[in-house]
């Protein structure tokens, strides 16, 4: 048996793979053999005596059979855990998603004027401090605060209002007092000044 060697290191070079890649054809070996150029081994590529073998193929339909049951909930139980309830999702991890997802939305809220930056500094020290547990909660909390805030701006409108009226009520009262008080005392200045002159006829008789 010939050593073929030389000749699948060169068509190794010139198909630009492995050796473990290059068939040599063992039909033609005496022809392979006589090759000892990159040219002679081109020439036999181009007869096919020397051919690139095929890449293996490394499936991956199982893996992916296997991750989509898996996303499903599948073989996922006790037996087929190896670490912790930690290791495997850790409880900061949750922790950041919430705060981010709570933080993103009071962010939306302000930049729309949906909230003041009082209310939102507010309710931000309060995700801070886990007071909120999802987003459906802080929404419901932001509407709530909105509708004390409307409340106590109507309650404070009626009360001013009542204090604007119960005022112009006060000083309405007072003009008239004086009115009447000024009234009266026109009505005492006349009879008095009747009653003078009717003095001094009375003392010329």
């Amino acid at each position: 048996m010939v050593s073929l060697k030389l000749q699948k290191r060169l068509a190794a070079s010139v198909l630009g793979c492995g050796l473990r890649k290059v068939w040599l054809d063992p039909n033609e070996v005496n022809e392979i053999s006589m090759a000892n150029s990159r040219q002679n081994i081109r020439k036999l590529v181009k007869d096919g005596f020397v051919i690139r073998k095929p890449t293996t193929i490394h499936s991956r339909a199982r893996a992916r059979r296997q991750a989509e049951a898996k996303a499903k909930g599948r073989h996922t139980g006790y037996g087929k855990r190896r670490g912790t309830r930690e290791a495997r999702l850790p409880t900061k991890l949750l922790w950041i998603r919430r705060l981010r997802v709570l933080r993103r939305l009071l962010r939306k809220y302000r930049d729309s004027k949906k909230i003041d930056k009082h209310l939102y500094h507010e309710l931000y020290m309060k995700v801070k401090g886990n007071v909120f547990k999802n987003k459906r909660v802080l929404i419901e909390a932001v509407h709530k605060q909105k509708a004390e805030k409307v409340r106590e701006k109507a309650i404070a409108d009626q009360f001013e209002a009542r204090r604007a009226k119960n005022k112009a009520t006060r000083e309405r009262k007072a003009a008239r007092r004086e009115e009447r008080l000024s009234s009266g005392l026109h009505m005492e200045q006349q009879p008095a000044a009747a009653a003078q002159p009717a003095a001094t006829k009375g003392s010329k008789k």
